[in-house]
């Protein structure tokens, strides 16, 4: 079912017919409080705006329908997994550029005021008991939601649990201590998990049920645990074994994971954003629906295929990824590596999730732009990850098929080769696909979606909560347990393995020096636990909450971002001294394309304010007895 987009156009709808009384009378054409929640249906019409939480673009892991680099990519581009291709678009984290917030900066409590009305009225109309505890469940999971991505940015923040007055003292009090915020909104998510009904017959199939709270407590007791357990605020194992609870009971309910239908390496993985519809699709708990032929449209994949799309990967990231063995790049028995000294040794035998997430390169003979005419070259090299991808039906109509290579724009102009460099100046004239370090990332990218230019007509749907992040939060929930074995391995991270063709993890064989190029101040198999969560949700924003619950901001942030080694003679721009870590202009003939300079050298780097966001300046001004968060 498509229901989602189109029922938060249903805001308009009268939500109900007015309870009449002969000694008070209400209006007649516009419902009013009183009047408003009468029937199950006025409730579920008042609770579908609520939805647009998993579109609102300042939570970081949502899923918008415009730019992904505005949404889902943005979060790990703070984290500094990702970066843009402009000259100027360093990591503002990294370069201390984020500006002071005087205003928004994701303080609001705009659902919060909508779900406190509503439970507010939660005993008014003709609801059965069931029907009432039902939407006050709904009503507590929305609230929760919201309030969890609050608690993340800010840290302590006022609880607002009734409907507020201008006048009203609350409205003007200060900032709640977060331990006891957290504890509030975990005992919300228990009600809800408790009380909710089965009403999907009434509600939608695609709607809010008890999987999708577990979900919530999934994600969101393993985020709080962690914070308070590296950031030193103490008492989170209870919120460890809710998180163990919550995990398991939804591993159970969806033991299987979407392994996909085109046979590309990793295709499950892959589809899962390329797929035009999600109903059914093994292990999504909650989808967003896209449409056609109304105004619900998602652009994600026509961006990707056009010149303004600037999402791209640092080599450093590139190298997280491990080879199908299952042995990182640089373990001393890893004998599969074939280096990075050509585009094409730098993607073979490794994890077909990088693939999925980055274009590969290829080239093909033809001249470049020609649409549809080209024909593979006379080196089987080039057409080495054109096969991989999955072949096209044929060299006239390389447009079948979810990814498939050679790439092309949304009028199936083709590509003639990746890496397509670009200089990341606003005078650059480079074609689409295009980008600086060489590591175009099209983690939304396929070739059946209609596209036009300038109008989002893609149709496929989104993934808002999913079995894949819960088997990650379960293994990380389990080592900080102290209860990670083989066995968790082998029924979380080994299962994504399989989909993606990569040798099992062998918990007893990762020792300090299995990855020398890991943070050696992490534990070994938590490192490698936190890396499989890197790539399995790579561009969908989790990165920056990731970094910033594990205190190990600095370490991802301040990296320097540079691109794949090439020849002088391929790019417009400068080559990278390692040495120095600075451009070299000194002729050098081939090395690491030059991206930006060393933050940490260049005086900068990340600052610890940044594990919470600044109170917006503003809102203190209206209310003095906000306090700020320490260092803005």
């Amino acid at each position: 079912m498509k229901n989602i987009c189109l029922v938060f156009s249903l805001m308009v709808i009268l939500l109900g017919s007015c309870a009449k009384d002969y000694l008070e009378k209400f209006p007649l054409t516009s419902p009013t409080e009183s009047t408003a929640f009468q029937t199950y249906d006025n409730f579920k019409s008042y609770m579908y705006p609520c939805y647009g939480m998993f579109t609102d673009g300042t939570i970081l892991t949502s899923v918008t329908a415009g730019f992904p680099e505005n949404a889902q990519y943005r979060g790990d581009y703070y984290a500094n997994y990702l970066t843009f291709k402009g000259t100027s678009q360093q990591n503002p984290y990294a370069w201390q550029t984020v500006a002071d917030a005087v205003s928004g900066n994701g303080w609001d409590f705009t659902y919060i005021r909508r779900i406190n009305i509503m439970l507010d009225h939660i005993n008014d109309g003709n609801l059965s008991v069931d029907e009432r505890n039902h939407w006050k469940a709904v009503g507590y999971f929305f609230y929760c939601y919201w309030y969890m991505e609050l608690v993340n940015r800010f840290g302590n923040i006022p609880w607002v649990n009734t409907t507020l007055g201008t006048s009203s003292e609350l409205a003007y009090g200060p900032r709640v201590d977060r331990l006891v915020v957290t504890d509030s909104i975990l005992a919300r998510l228990k009600w809800a998990e408790a009380n909710i009904g089965n009403f999907s017959s009434q509600d939608g199939g695609n709607t809010i049920n008890k999987n999708c709270i577990l979900a919530v407590i999934s994600r969101f007791t393993l985020r709080e645990a962690t914070w308070r357990k590296y950031h030193a605020l103490g008492d989170y194992n209870n919120y460890l074994k809710e998180c163990a609870s919550a995990s398991k009971e939804l591993m159970a309910i969806y033991p299987t994971l979407y392994t996909g239908t085109d046979g590309s390496p990793a295709s499950g993985y892959g589809e899962m954003w390329t797929t035009e519809s999600l109903e059914g699709i093994p292990g999504v708990i909650l989808y967003k629906e896209y449409f056609a032929n109304t105004n619900y449209y998602c652009n994600s994949s026509y961006i990707e295929h056009t010149s303004s799309h600037y999402v791209e990967m640092p080599q450093h990231t590139v190298d997280m990824y491990l080879s199908q063995n299952g042995l990182p790049i640089h373990n001393v028995a890893n004998t599969t590596y074939a280096g990075d000294k050509t585009p094409y040794s730098t993607f073979r035998n490794r994890d077909p999730r990088l693939y999925q997430t980055v274009m590969p390169p290829f080239k093909v003979s033809g001249t470049p732009g020609d649409a549809p005419g080209w024909s593979y070259t006379a080196d089987p090299a080039d057409r080495e990850y054109i096969d991989i991808m999955g072949a096209n039906l044929s060299c006239s109509n390389p447009g079948i098929g979810m990814k498939r290579l050679p790439s092309q724009n949304w009028s199936a102009t083709v590509l003639g080769s990746v890496p397509n460099f670009s200089d990341g100046t606003s005078s650059d004239t480079k074609a689409f696909v295009s980008c600086r370090s060489g590591y175009y990332v099209w983690k939304y990218y396929d070739q059946w979606e209609t596209s036009f230019n300038n109008s989002p007509l893609n149709t496929s749907d989104k993934p808002v909560f999913k079995i894949d992040e819960v088997l990650l939060n379960y293994a990380e929930c389990m080592w900080e347990m102290g209860q990670f074995t083989q066995g968790v391995a082998d029924e979380t991270i080994n299962k994504l393995r399989d989909r993606a063709a990569v040798a099992h993890m062998i918990v007893a064989s990762i020792g300090a020096d299995f990855d020398p190029d890991g943070d050696q101040s992490v534990d070994p198999v938590l490192w490698e636990i936190r890396r499989e969560r890197m790539v399995e949700l790579m561009g969908e924003g989790f990165g920056f909450d990731d970094v910033r619950r594990w205190n190990k901001a600095a370490w991802y942030i301040n990296r320097q971002d540079y691109g794949m080694w090439v020849k002088k003679s391929a790019i417009t721009g400068n080559l990278l001294n390692m040495n120095t870590k600075q451009a070299d202009n000194t002729g050098m003939t081939e090395g690491y394309r030059f991206l930006y300079n060393d933050p940490v050298k260049s005086g900068k780097g990340w600052l610890d304010k940044y594990y919470l966001y600044q109170v917006p300046t503003n809102e203190i001004a209206l209310n003095p007895a906000l306090d700020q968060n320490e260092g803005w």
